[in-house]
C-alpha cells in the first residue's frame, strides 16, 4: 500500500503522458491528486441560478454580478475549496463543516473573471431540481 493507505499503483511519469507540460511544471505530485485533495482558501461570494447555460460566458457573467453585489459587504465568508478528481467540496474555514459538495460529473464549466483574475466560478447541476447554479469565489491571490 502507498502512503495514504491506498493500494500501490504505478503512475506513468507526467512527461510521458503529455509533451506540453513537463513534470517540473505540475503544481502537485500525482499521488496527492489521486489519493488526497488539494485545498485552497478563498472567499465565497455566493451562488446564483443560471437560467441559460452559455459556457464560460455564464460563469463570467455570474462573477461580475456577484463581485458587484458583495462590494459593500464588510465580511465575506472564508472557505476552503477541497478539490480532487472526485469533485469539489467547500468547507467553512472556521468550523470545518462542509457547506457543499459537488461531484465532478455535475460540474459543467469553470472560468476566471476576465475583469479580476482572482475571482472565479464554476457551474453545478442540482440533481433534485435540475437547475444549474454558479458558485463564485475570490482567491487570496491570482
Amino acid at each position: 500500500t502507498g502512503d495514504w493507505g491506498e493500494p500501490s499503483i504505478t503512475l506513468r511519469p507526467p512527461n510521458e503522458a503529455t509533451a506540453s507540460t513537463p513534470v517540473q511544471y505540475w503544481q502537485h505530485h500525482p499521488e496527492k491528486l489521486i489519493f488526497q485533495s488539494c485545498d485552497y482558501k478563498a472567499f465565497y461570494l455566493g451562488s446564483m441560478l443560471v437560467k441559460e447555460l452559455r459556457g464560460t460566458e455564464s460563469t463570467q457573467d455570474a462573477c461580475a454580478k456577484m463581485r458587484k453585489s458583495t462590494e459593500q459587504m464588510k465580511k465575506v465568508p472564508t472557505i476552503v475549496l477541497s478539490v480532487s478528481y472526485k469533485g469539489v467540496k467547500f468547507i467553512d474555514a472556521t468550523n470545518k463543516n462542509i457547506i457543499a459538495e459537488h461531484e465532478i460529473r455535475n460540474i459543467s464549466c469553470a472560468a476566471q473573471d476576465p475583469e479580476d483574475l482572482s475571482t472565479f466560478a464554476y457551474i453545478t447541476k442540482d440533481l433534485k431540481t435540475n437547475h444549474h447554479y454558479c458558485h463564485v469565489f475570490t482567491a487570496f491571490d491570482v
